[in-house]
Parts: structure tokens; sequence; C-alpha cells
């Protein structure tokens, strides 16, 4: 989502950015690493793993790497991602959580956590990168205490729906495929159901068929891509599965408007 490395401890706001489009945050993505994300204020939709729920202010919404997701970002959302290198995800939960803080007290330590590491990537101060590391260390004993204390009520049973755990090995099978040129059918077929069974679930779940999650995944990464690389097209066709340039660039301009050299002359992605 940002162009920041993907393996390194950083804190990103969110916000709206209509110059760079909304596929920046609405699109299909996933990351090497876990994200943290904080929702401050506003409100909107995220789909996880292909199951859609609404989020609201002082939200905190965790991501393994390799989960596919994609949100609504409107004009009064505003919040911040967190990076958590590799090295660290041992310490975070394995499965995607969503909290809702309604504890005026825990929204208050949450904002001195995020501050303090916020302080510390910023500092230049002698141990400042091993300060960082500290702080999200304490962050994830935060967040763990939070799961821990979260009500019922805030359980979304959904998740453990038979549709919910198709659509999310779905999501979890395109995220390792999705440059291979496969069907809905070949999905289907791994999964041991028929395309129109994975359509029908995905739309129960996330109001989406199949085929847009697949696509839109594809998407983000030409995308991505074309922007922040300069490979050939033709080789960017080549590594997303496309049987030829022309293919993929009658795919990209019917899903975006432009073709993949007039996407590539917006330049190079920035920071939300």
């Amino acid at each position: 989502m940002f162009p920041v490395p993907q393996n390194r401890l950083a804190l990103t706001a969110i916000a709206q950015n209509a110059a760079h489009g909304k596929w920046r945050t609405e699109a299909m993505r996933s990351h090497e690493t876990p994200r943290l994300i904080f929702v401050a204020k506003g409100q909107g939709r995220i789909t996880v793993a292909g199951l859609t729920r609404g989020f609201g202010a002082n939200n905190l919404i965790f991501l393994p790497h390799k989960t596919m997701y994609g949100f609504e970002c409107g004009p009064t959302v505003y919040g911040q991602m967190l990076t958590i290198p590799m090295a660290m995800a041992p310490e975070w939960p394995e499965e995607p959580l969503h909290l809702r803080l309604r504890d005026v007290v825990a929204q208050k330590e949450l904002a001195a956590h995020l501050d303090a590491l916020e302080r510390e990537l910023k500092s230049t101060l002698p141990g400042s990168d091993r300060a960082a590391h500290y702080q999200l260390g304490l962050l994830s004993i935060y967040f763990e205490r939070q799961m821990n204390q979260r009500d019922d009520d805030t359980f979304d049973a959904r998740t453990e729906t038979a549709s919910a755990r198709l659509v999310a090995a779905y999501t979890d099978l395109i995220e390792r495929h999705y440059n291979e040129a496969k069907t809905v059918a070949d999905y289907a077929a791994m999964l041991g159901v028929t395309p129109t069974h994975l359509t029908r679930c995905c739309k129960e779940t996330s109001n989406a068929p199949a085929l847009t999650l697949l696509n839109d995944r594809i998407m983000f990464e030409a995308r991505l891509m074309l922007r922040d690389s300069a490979l050939p097209v033709a080789h960017v066709a080549d590594q997303l599965g496309y049987g030829s340039a022309a293919y993929f660039t009658r795919s990209f301009q019917a899903k975006t408007g432009l073709t993949p050299s007039q996407f590539r002359k917006k330049g190079p992605l920035t920071a939300l």
C-alpha cells in the first residue's frame, strides 16, 4: 500500500488522497509483513480475507502478513498504519483481529504508545532505532491485553460461517497464485467446490463476485509494478501471468481507463 520497505518498522498516516485514486486503499492487496491499522476518526468498511465489516473511530485492525485486504477511506477517515518487521511477527496474533476501543482509558493508553513510537522513529538520538523496537514490543503487549479484555459482543460470528471460511481460503490461494493465470474455476477446483458456489459465498461475505476479488488483486499489483519499477510493460504482463502484453493492456485499460504506459507516466507513488 505504501512505498516503505516491507520489512522495516514504520508508522504512516492514512487519509483520503484523491490525487492517487481510490485504488490505493480500496483495491485488494497484501503485505510481506504484518500491519496494524489504527482508525482515529471517521468510518467506513474494510474487507479482510474476503469478509467485509464496518469500522469507526478508535478501531484497531491487525493484519497478519500475506492477508488480502482493502478498505474504503472517505474524506472523514484519518488514522495510521504500522508496519511490523517480520522478526517481531511472533509477538502478534496469527489471525486477523478487529478491536473496537470503547474505554477512554484504553484509547488514551494507545495514543501514548503510538506517540512514543513515532517520537523514537523520528529521533536522531543514539539508540532511537532500538528504542522504537522496544516501543513496538510494548504496543504488542497492549494489543494482547485489549484482545483478552474485549467484550463478547465485539466478536463477529460471521468469521465462523462456512462461507467466510471458504472465502478466506480462496483469498489465501489468490495470494499464493495470483500471478499464475489461474481462473476462478481453477481456484474452485482447488477448494473442492463449484465456481458458482464460490462466487455465491464471495457475494455473501464481501458483496463482490469471486472474479472481482481475483482481478482486483492482480490489478493492484500491476499498478505497483508500473509505477514503482522500470520493467517494460511486456515484462509486467509476463510476471502477472498474462499470455501477451496486448491482452494485459486491454485488461488494464478496461479496469483503469488508461493504458499501462499512460498510467506509468503519472510517476512513482508517494505515501498517502
